[in-house]
């Protein structure tokens, strides 16, 4: 059972490529950005020895629908969350989510009524502040990334996911991370990402993160060089019932960076 993006499903924000594996308990699987559901693809065939895993590349990313006029910040992300639990008709599924997949999730869940079984938040973006300066930047002059040389465009998209990492990966993997985005529909919705990022959407949720309706995990890549553990530990005070592993000596990545330390701590929270 491996990562495959055999379905195409139509959603209010494109064409979304989708995937499967696995019998047991439903499972959900979402993704953050610069990233796709390839992100997840050493820890699905692990983990659908026990479970239904649903996974898909979110509207703007990997393998679904990129285009100029495309919305996909991340209210538009929750909200195309819930379409997917509706069509593949899962109500109360586990979830696991990561970087703006918690944000996605969390909307889906606190504002847009989806339950779930149990929740796993991985070094994620959930509460202000987020971003940096090239957020900013970027999302100022949008136009003129837009216009650089392929060649300088993918040495800068191949830093900045390197710049994620605490611990080298894979060769093939950082090539399909980097992939999606070097085609000229890729390197347009690369630099729209960044122009819709905004705080606002965190901020909506944040008040509420006392109300999850379900056990929650939160695993954190002690040495994450975008969102620092401090971030991680003041997400979980806001969360009382949560809890906390650290996983030390891991960056933004950890299912990439270290896969079986991942999958053991998922198993150990999945299965209790």
């Amino acid at each position: 059972m491996t990562w495959a993006l055999a379905d195409r499903i139509k959603t209010s924000a494109g064409v979304v490529a989708a995937g499967r594996a696995g019998k047991g308990p439903p499972l959900v699987l979402a993704h953050g950005w610069p990233w796709s559901s390839f992100s997840w693809h050493r820890i699905i065939p692990e983990l659908a020895q026990t479970h239904s895993v649903h996974w898909y590349d979110m509207p703007g990313y990997g393998q679904s629908e990129m285009r100029a006029d495309q919305r996909t910040s991340l209210d538009i992300q929750g909200q195309v969350f819930a379409e997917m639990l509706d069509y593949w008709q899962l109500r109360k599924p586990a979830v696991i989510a990561h970087d703006f997949g918690g944000a996605t999730t969390l909307r889906a869940h606190l504002l847009h009524g989806c339950d779930f079984d149990r929740y796993v938040l991985m070094n994620v973006v959930a509460m202000r502040p987020w971003g940096s300066a090239l957020f900013d930047h970027v999302g100022r002059h949008v136009e003129a990334f837009m216009g650089l040389p392929p060649h300088i465009h993918a040495a800068i998209v191949t830093a900045y996911i390197k710049g994620a990492l605490a611990n080298d990966i894979a060769a093939g993997d950082l090539t399909a991370l980097i992939a999606p985005w070097l085609t000229t529909a890729g390197s347009g919705s690369f630099y729209r990402q960044f122009a819709q990022a905004d705080e606002a959407y965190t901020a909506e949720v944040e008040p509420l993160f006392g109300t999850i309706r379900c056990p929650v995990q939160i695993l954190w890549g002690a040495d994450d060089p975008w969102i620092p553990l401090a971030r991680g530990q003041a997400l979980h005070a806001l969360i009382p019932h949560a809890g906390f592993t650290l996983l030390p000596g891991l960056g933004h990545l950890p299912q990439l960076e270290e896969a079986a330390t991942v999958i053991d701590r998922l198993k150990a929270f999945l299965r209790r």
